[in-house]
């Protein structure tokens, strides 16, 4: 994440909120899994993971990137037939969401390279265009992949659950009363995201 690291954005939580400290003091600062993947094979993992149990979902992806023998690229994927895309495990929906980004991508409809410069909700504006590609995974990709200190998931169901736990409410509140229980996180959303995914792990991220 640019201009205050994470550390930094988890500790100015913990001093505004004691809910956040609390959360800080039993999982530390919050903290983010390296970058392994360039941006289209990024989203594109995102698209095949979607709805899956994990294990399913990498052992489709495996079978994924060995169709391109690693090179997962816009241009490798649209030289494969969507039959040779569904034998890897890939729905037809997914075949078809996973060629249209790399067709746009291509056509440079979708310009990765550039994304970086733009405002998260552009970002998102433009990742929805992609079929198969919603809200959601697109503000993943934005606190994983181009790390993004102020996205708030409302939609996610971990976030949900996560500040219905920390904050021990009797219910998880829904999206549209997340979203303004949020604002006193701005601008460090990821961050109390991230915290409440731990939460809702609880004694598992331990």
């Amino acid at each position: 994440m640019t201009r205050i690291s994470l550390r930094q954005a988890s500790s100015e939580l913990a001093v505004r909120d004691k809910v956040m400290a609390a959360l800080a003091k039993r999982y530390g600062a919050c903290r983010l899994p390296p970058r392994r993947l360039t941006p289209f094979a990024a989203l594109a993992r995102a698209i095949v993971f979607q709805q899956l149990a994990g294990k399913a979902a990498a052992a489709i992806h495996a079978r994924f990137e060995d169709l391109l023998a690693g090179a997962v690229t816009p241009e490798a994927v649209l030289a494969l037939s969507p039959a040779q895309l569904r034998s890897a495990g890939l729905s037809r929906n997914k075949a078809l969401s996973i060629a249209d980004l790399a067709a746009q991508v291509r056509d440079g409809a979708i310009a990765l390279p550039r994304l970086g410069r733009l405002g998260d909700e552009e970002i998102v504006e433009q990742l929805v265009r992609v079929r198969g590609i919603g809200r959601w995974t697109a503000e993943m990709f934005l606190i994983f992949e181009l790390r993004r200190l102020d996205v708030w998931p409302v939609s996610d169901h971990g976030v949900r659950k996560g500040y219905q736990a920390a904050y021990g409410l009797e219910e998880a509140p829904l999206p549209a009363a997340l979203s303004a229980l949020g604002e006193r996180f701005r601008p460090y959303r990821s961050v109390a995201a991230w915290y409440c995914w731990r939460a809702a792990e609880g004694d598992a991220w331990e």
